[in-house]
């Protein structure tokens, strides 16, 4: 007879039996686009519709994924829409250039994050971390650790990427990031209808001051750190901020180029990690069976490993759980394209301006790629059995060329950050932990997640 429990079901929108009407339709994607999808999203290959913006495809079928953003992604370009929600932020940083500003980039960052630097890392990742958890030994009650985990990762970025050399206070950061998500990093009705770009959008009227004062923390950056190559160019770090200012000129960045990239990696470079770190600590503390074997991995690799940069490889149980819940809460949920030219894959027609949708939400949950999709079970992960899953139909950090470049940076913090806090403490959810994924910029918990945290020793 099996003993084991029920897998625990995180909160999601059900799908939704029904379209939503024209004006409901545009509500709901404001609101919140996780609720709009209906069970045909997360039934079925691909859907081709046309809908008040034109004609839309929602690839599900890891070969149509795979043909869209990799056999054939010369043929399709950043969809409109996404682009008027980030580049009002990002302008030409890394996620939202195109074209030769895009591979001059991803040329300048290449460097940062090769695996020798990478793996160099790890010990200010540990030290940030270590550091940051200090504040639970003195913790009562509860504390908000959607907000914490946005700071954790905030101290991370700046420590490994920017020397600590990042202008401004940190402490109130973790909001002026969510106001500016929430003012900015949404869609905008007059998006879906595909209105002129010079046409204001009011929703992001709001969020003018917050970019002002994103803008002024960046150039204050740049400019420290520029005065300090000029003092002392061999003594400066060879950092990420330093390479990409060594690679302004005529043939590299400009330094509009730079500011947007800077800007980029200290917005949305540490606020992915921060979403996925929180759901973990939620489902993980929603299924204490499953903690309590990430706790025990936990435990036995700190007590005969002292090297952070390998605990990535050497703790897999805990890296499934965290693996799991980028699964269920895809820090990126959509992935937004458009056809340069039309084409057919297999009997798909795809209209050459058409809005292609690589949804990491739903395909994530889709009823024909995995078994009990809307349950948390890391097993799916493990060692095994994480080899058997399409490389398209797990798609937490993208793929093809746009692929995030600091994939391998995030999961070694990711996991860095797990060991530590789970060593010394249990987060356990309370009466007010109500979380509910809502789209902005990622997927965020509205209402936050608040938990208790006890000493585990």
């Amino acid at each position: 007879m099996d003993t084991s429990p029920a897998p625990f079901v995180p909160p999601a929108p059900q799908p939704r039996s029904s379209p939503p009407s024209t004006l409901e339709m545009i509500r709901i994607v404001y609101r919140n686009p996780l609720e709009l999808w209906g069970e045909p999203s997360y039934n079925e290959p691909w859907i081709s519709v046309t809908g008040i913006g034109g004609p839309l495809v929602i690839a599900n079928d890891p070969g149509l994924v795979r043909h869209v953003l990799v056999d054939n992604a010369k043929n399709y370009k950043m969809a409109r829409v996404r682009q008027l929600i980030l580049r009002p932020i990002l302008r030409d940083g890394l996620l939202t250039a195109e074209g030769d500003v895009w591979k001059r980039s991803r040329k300048a960052m290449a460097p940062v994050f090769t695996p020798r630097n990478i793996f160099g890392f790890a010990r200010p990742m540990l030290d940030r971390t270590l550091a940051f958890v200090e504040k639970y030994e003195e913790v009562s009650g509860t504390v908000d650790i959607a907000h914490d985990m946005t700071m954790l990762t905030y101290d991370i970025l700046a420590e490994t990427l920017f020397s600590g050399e990042i202008a401004g206070e940190s402490g109130s950061f973790a909001h002026d990031v969510d106001r500016l998500l929430e003012t900015m990093g949404r869609v905008d009705p007059l998006d879906l209808l595909r209105a002129p770009e010079w046409l204001p959008r009011l929703t992001r009227l709001r969020g003018r001051k917050t970019m002002a004062y994103f803008r002024k923390i960046v150039s204050d950056t740049m400019e420290m750190r520029a005065e300090r190559l000029r003092r002392d160019p061999d003594g400066a770090p060879q950092d990420f901020l330093t390479l990409l200012l060594k690679a302004e000129g005529p043939e590299g960045l400009s330094r509009a180029e730079i500011e947007d990239n800077i800007i980029t990696f200290i917005g949305a470079g540490h606020e992915t990690t921060a979403r996925a770190l929180g759901w973990t600590l939620f489902c993980l503390a929603e299924a204490p069976w499953e903690r309590d074997k990430v706790e025990v991995e936990i435990d036995a690799v700190l007590k005969r490993e002292p090297d952070p940069a390998k605990w990535l490889d050497a703790m897999p149980l805990t890296r499934a759980a965290f693996e799991e819940a980028l699964r269920l809460y895809p820090p990126a949920p959509s992935i937004n394209r458009e056809p340069i030219e039309p084409e057919t894959y297999k009997d798909l027609y795809i209209r050459k301006g058409a809005a292609v949708l690589v949804m990491p939400w739903v395909i994530h949950r889709h009823r024909k790629l995995w078994d009990k999709p809307d349950a948390f079970m890391p097993e799916r992960f493990h060692p095994g059995r994480r080899e058997k899953i399409d490389r398209f139909q797990y798609l937490p950090f993208g793929a093809g060329p746009r692929v995030c470049i600091g994939t391998t940076f995030a999961m070694q913090e990711a996991i860095i950050a797990l060991a530590v806090m789970l060593s010394r403490f249990r987060f356990d959810t309370v009466a007010e932990t109500q979380p509910w994924p809502v789209q902005k910029l990622t997927t965020q918990p509205q209402g936050g997640l608040p938990m208790a945290v006890s000493r585990r020793r």
